[in-house]
Order: C-alpha cells, then structure tokens, then sequence
C-alpha cells in the first residue's frame, strides 16, 4: 500500500472508530463479588458487558480465599459491584488494592456499592463488642434474598452502567425494565406460594435468611449458632431443642457450607425437617439465575413444610 492510501484508509478507520456506537469499542468488564450480583448484572448488561464474580455460590461469602487470579480480574474491571455491608471486608479490600486499578478503588465511578438502597434488616443498636459474635454494624448483608431488593440492586447497576456508558444508556434502560417487569410478575407467584404458610416458624443456621424470612411471612425463632459466626456448643443446642419443642417448630433452614451434624442431631430431637436453601446463585447446579434462586427455596421449603406435616 503507498502512502497516499494509507493515509486515507488510516482516516476512514478513525472516522468510523468516532461514529461508532460504545458497545462496538469493547464490552465493560464488570466483576462482582458474588454469583447473585452477576446474575442481575447480566440482565440488565446484556451483550454490552462481559460479567464474572469472585465468590461462587456455594462458599460462604464472608470467608472467601483471596488468590491471584482474583488480582488479575480486578486489574482488567471496569466496574466492580460489592454487595457491601462490610460482607467482603475479611477479603476484598486488600484485593482492590493490590489490584492497583485506579477505575474500582472505593469512590471512584468504577466501585459500585449496591447496598445504597436496599432495604437492610437488622442494623444493630448501640455498642457492639466481640462477645456478641460476628455482628455486622452496618446491617444484615444478605438482603439480596428480598426480590424487591433485587429491583434495586438492578437500578443501581443500570445507572452505573449508563454512567460509564452513557451512549448504551437506551439500551440500559429498555433492559432494566425487562427485568424489572418479569421480578416483579416472579415475586407475585413467589409470594403467593408462601401465603399459606406465612406466620410458621422456623430455626436457620446463621442470619442468612433474614430478609427471606421477612419477605414470605417466615418467623425465625432461633439459630443453630448460639450467636453469629459462633459454633454451636451443647448447652446452646439443648437449649434450642427444648425450644424448638415449645413452639412446634418443625423446618431448620442451612446453608450448604455449615456441617449437617448439629442441624441433623436437632432435627431428630424434635421430629423438624432440615433443609439446605441455596443462599446465592450458584448454590447448587440447578440455582442457574436470581430467579432459579428463589424458584428453587421457596419450592424446598413448602416441601419441607408439607412433609412435617403429613408426619
């Protein structure tokens, strides 16, 4: 090619660069920390992003292995969701720095905390001290598992996204309609399943289910853990028994990284069904997507239920 025509063909592909839609520049890259955040994120991205989480749905969020293939994905991100609530804060932040990616350091437009504002449970009041085990102060991080937190935590992202993206922002926003429209025709179904039994009480292992609990009309009683993040010890375990005993409660709720021998012990104590939900996306194979989520524990728990009681 002589000069004259790669000056010309340089300028058309300048040219063409400068008209082009942000989509045809290159995908963001977005990482959450978590399978869930993921999900809805891939809703409302859609093929302008490229998605991926940290923690899998089956690990306990709270305790996940820093490793250096984390530190590359981070370096690459454009955008980093957290669930926040200090959920991430034993792992994440020295990943964030020693990321050394100016674009998702906390404050900056790429770090997304999507917890701004969802509806949080249990903000502990007054002083907290160690011997109440692993409170969060700034609430109980599991609020994903309200469907109605998972509109907002879908509009935080669709804005971010716009944000970064502001000639995608049509498109942003015809998806997060979608998807808003299709949760909320879910989150009907959901909690219509659950009318029937709302009110029932039941005992979880950890905090996890809380805003689940609130949302479909579950009452929790007691907890496997004599305090959060605490192994159970046979004192508390007796107590919880005799407890359980009192008020009939027959369904305890797990998650899949707890050990079944405590949970199992109680349930043959006490005549109740244990039940292992899915706390993210992820949690089991079949838990493909946020809605796969709820479709999965709300069936699992009105089995649960309908077993005790056929008993």
């Amino acid at each position: 090619m002589n000069i004259r025509a790669f000056v010309i063909a340089l300028a058309a592909a300048v040219s063409t660069s400068a008209g082009a839609p942000a989509w045809a520049q290159g995908k963001l890259n977005v990482i959450t920390t978590t399978e869930d955040l993921a999900s809805i994120g891939r809703e409302v991205g859609g093929d302008r992003i490229s998605i991926d989480s940290i923690a899998k749905g089956y690990q306990d969020p709270h305790f996940v292995e820093a490793k250096p293939s984390f530190i590359l994905k981070l370096q690459r991100a454009d955008l980093l969701v957290v669930v926040g609530r200090e959920l991430e804060i034993g792992w994440l932040p020295p990943l964030i720095q020693q990321s050394r990616n100016a674009k998702i350091q906390q404050g900056a437009r790429g770090y997304l905390d999507a917890s701004a504002q969802a509806r949080i449970l249990e903000i502990p009041q007054g002083q907290i001290t160690r011997a109440m085990g692993d409170v969060h102060p700034l609430g109980n991080p599991h609020y994903w598992l309200d469907p109605e937190n998972g509109q907002v935590i879908a509009r935080a992202i669709a804005a971010r996204l716009s944000e970064l993206r502001p000639n995608d922002k049509a498109y942003f926003d015809q998806r997060l309609a979608d998807v808003a429209n299709r949760l909320g025709e879910a989150a009907k179904r959901w909690v219509a399943e659950m009318a029937p039994y709302r009110g029932l009480k039941v005992v979880t292992y950890h905090r996890s289910f809380a805003n689940f609990a609130d949302r479909f009309g579950l009452d929790v009683v007691g907890y496997i853990e004599p305090r959060p993040g605490i192994p159970p010890s046979p004192s508390h375990t007796l107590e919880l028994i005799q407890e359980m005993k009192r008020q009939n409660v027959k369904v305890i709720l797990v998650e899949p990284y707890f050990h079944l021998k405590t949970p199992n012990l109680v349930a043959r104590e006490t005549g109740a069904r244990v039940v292992v939900l899915a706390p993210s996306v992820g949690g089991t194979k079949d838990v493909v997507d946020y809605f796969k989520l709820f479709d999965y524990d709300i069936s699992a728990v009105v089995t649960a239920i309908k077993e005790s009681r056929a008993k």
